[in-house]
């Protein structure tokens, strides 16, 4: 197998020593160069054509979301965010920058010496692997951006109006600014809770929800056991529990194994979504790498659930959602608007797809 070339992105001399350390203590990697603010790293893809680039946040000159943006609009480029301060500036400009085209973010990985180093190390080096394997697209500058003809309503099919009482969603790579948008698009009086889980490093959720309630007219929070789940209510699941919804309509966060490698796995809610309400669910999978959640969704479907994968032309990453269409778990394949379009009229009792 070819040599993974990665271009390590970070302003600090020590931090990019470490980085490179880490990544070229892999045999199947080779740190091809270095750059200490965005200037330098546009001129480094240009002249070393990467595999990957791992991305500092905060630089001067050019900040890592600035350099992520123009990257992706003239050589798209697998990017992973490495933030060594997880503070709510940067992680705010983190998930600015996953909706710039960077596909993953990570914590700076432990010290030499602590007791994490390994593990976080091994994430660090897993996640530059598993990158290299993602064929990233052209980003287009806002002035160039055309926005995609909306199918028409016929591919809904028809839908009996129906209650709605839980909408659930899983997703991983890629799926922040898709959650993002369709959050941002659903009514502030949205008549039905949503249950998301979102493969996503330990440390982040929290900056996770605030990001995404900035955009949202719903209430966002990190799910809490034994809560109640209401109405225009988003509950996002927390670092290192699997999320589970009882009867009665509480939540559970168990400290389980993890399922499909994840915790919190969207097959373990989405089991628990078809137990407890069956046929008055909605439920999806978004973009991200993996299965998780697949068969779950095949199950939810069966049991008469409204079911829906996003399409492959809008997503990061098709592995989830494209396990789920192989099954023929999904109902619909949607775009992130049309997915905004079929839950709004859906749950509001009418025919999906018809405003």
């Amino acid at each position: 197998m070819p040599l993974i070339k990665v271009l390590v992105v970070e302003d600090s001399p020590v931090v990019c020593n470490f980085l490179v350390h880490i990544l070229g203590s892999d045999p199947g990697i080779r740190v091809v160069g270095t750059a200490i603010d965005g200037e330098e790293a546009i001129e480094a893809v240009q002249r070393l054509r990467p595999d990957v680039i791992t991305m500092d946040i905060y630089m001067a000159k050019m900040d890592g979301l600035e350099t992520t943006r123009r990257i992706m609009e003239t050589h798209p480029t697998p990017i992973v965010i490495v933030s060594s301060i997880i503070n709510p500036r940067d992680v705010e400009m983190t998930f600015q920058a996953t909706k710039a085209g960077a596909l993953a973010f990570l914590p700076l990985p432990a010290g030499i010496g602590h007791p994490e180093h390994e593990t976080t190390a091994r994430e660090l080096v897993q996640t530059v692997k598993l990158m290299s394997e993602v064929k990233v697209i052209r980003r287009w500058t806002q002035s160039q951006r055309v926005s995609p003809a909306s199918r028409p309503p016929e591919i809904y099919g028809k839908i009996l109006p129906r209650r709605v009482s839980v909408v659930a969603i899983g997703t991983s790579t890629g799926g922040p600014p898709v959650l993002n948008t369709i959050l941002a698009g659903l009514p502030e009086n949205f008549p039905a809770p949503v249950l998301i889980v979102q493969h996503i490093s330990s440390g982040f959720s929290q900056g996770f929800v605030e990001w995404l309630a900035q955009s949202s007219a719903l209430a966002l929070k990190l799910a809490e056991h034994g809560e109640h789940i209401l109405p225009a209510h988003v509950y996002i699941a927390p670092d290192e529990f699997q999320m589970e919804v009882e009867n009665g309509g509480k939540i559970a966060l168990i400290r389980g194994e993890p399922e499909n490698g994840m915790r919190p796995s969207v097959s373990r809610l989405f089991r628990s979504v078809a137990e407890v309400y069956g046929s008055s669910a909605v439920a999806g999978l978004l973009t991200g790498m993996g299965r998780d959640g697949a068969a779950e969704l095949k199950l939810l479907r069966e049991k008469g659930a409204i079911t829906f994968a996003q399409d492959k032309e809008s997503s990061a990453v098709h592995g989830m959602p494209g396990e789920a269409i192989k099954l023929d778990a999904a109902m619909f394949v949607l775009a992130p608007q049309e997915i905004i379009s079929l839950l709004t009229n859906l749950v509001s009792g009418k025919q999906a797809g018809i405003n």
